[in-house]
C-alpha cells in the first residue's frame, strides 16, 4: 500500500461537508457573540477551541499506521451506509491485509484536548466514571462492518454523554461532556473492538477514523452548545 492510500475523508463528501457546515454554524454564531461565554465554560479560548475544530476537520483526512493484520480478501473503493451515514472504504492496490491506524482528527487531537481539559479542571473521578457509562454504551452498539471497520450510530455518543455529563455535573456538564464522548467513543467503539477487526477484509481500520470520525465530533461540537446554556444559569463573565 502506498503511503497516500492511508488517506482519506472518513466520511462521503456530502456527509463530510454536513460536519464542515457545523462548524461554520459556529463560526458565526462566535462572530454575533451569541458563544460569548461558552468557550469560557468549556476551558479555552473561542480560538483555540475553533482552531481544534478545524484541525479536527483537517486532520480527519490524515491516518498513521501502527499495526497491519493479514486478511484473506480485502474490500476497497466502496461506501458503506450505515444507519444513514455513508462512510468511504479507500481505494488500495495489491494489499492482501488489514493497517490498524490512528486518525489524526478524530483520535489524536480529542485525546490530546480531553487530557488538557482534564488538568485544568481536574475532574478525573468524574471523568472516569463519565466515560466507564458512555464507552458501555457504545461498545454495545458498536458493530463491525465488512470492508469498513467498526462503525457506531452517529448520533449515539451524543445522547449518551449528554445524558451522563447531565447527571454527573451541571456546572462543569461542558468539559465533561467533551472528556468523556471522546475518551469513552475511542475507546467503546474502536479499542474494545480491535479483536474483531481481523476478517473484515477492511483495508485501513482507523482508531477514531471511518465509523467514529462523525460521532466524536458532533461530541465536541455538543460540548460548545451545552456551555453555552450555562449563560441561562448564570454563566462565567468574560
Amino acid at each position: 500500500m502506498r503511503l497516500s492510500q492511508l488517506h482519506y475523508l472518513p466520511l462521503s463528501l456530502p456527509f463530510f461537508a454536513v460536519l464542515v457546515g457545523l462548524f461554520v454554524f459556529l463560526l458565526v454564531l462566535l462572530e454575533v457573540r451569541a458563544l460569548r461565554y461558552a468557550y469560557l465554560r468549556l476551558g479555552m479560548s473561542s480560538r483555540s477551541a475553533l482552531v481544534l475544530l478545524f484541525a479536527s476537520l483537517l486532520g480527519s483526512y490524515f491516518n498513521i499506521p501502527i499495526m497491519e493484520l493479514p486478511q484473506r480478501q480485502i474490500l476497497a473503493g466502496q461506501e458503506i451506509d450505515f444507519f444513514g451515514m455513508r462512510y468511504v472504504v479507500p481505494v488500495v492496490v495489491d494489499w492482501p491485509r488489514t493497517v490498524v491506524a490512528v486518525n489524526v482528527g478524530g483520535a489524536v487531537i480529542p485525546c490530546g484536548t480531553s487530557l488538557y481539559l482534564l488538568a485544568k479542571h481536574r475532574l478525573w473521578l468524574k471523568s472516569a466514571v463519565a466515560t466507564a457509562c458512555v464507552a458501555a454504551v457504545c461498545y454495545m452498539l458498536a458493530r463491525p462492518i465488512p470492508g469498513l471497520g467498526i462503525a457506531l450510530p452517529v448520533i449515539v455518543p451524543a445522547i449518551a454523554t449528554t445524558a451522563v455529563a447531565l447527571l454527573l455535573s451541571r456546572e462543569q456538564t461542558a468539559p465533561l461532556a467533551y472528556i468523556a464522548g471522546s475518551l469513552a467513543t475511542l475507546i467503546g467503539a474502536d479499542l474494545l473492538n480491535l479483536d474483531k477487526l481481523q476478517g473484515l477484509g477492511a483495508p485501513v481500520a482507523s482508531i477514531g477514523g471511518a465509523g467514529t470520525f462523525d460521532g466524536i465530533f458532533l461530541t465536541a461540537v455538543l460540548a460548545v452548545l451545552l456551555a453555552s446554556l450555562g449563560r441561562g444559569r448564570g454563566g462565567m463573565a468574560p
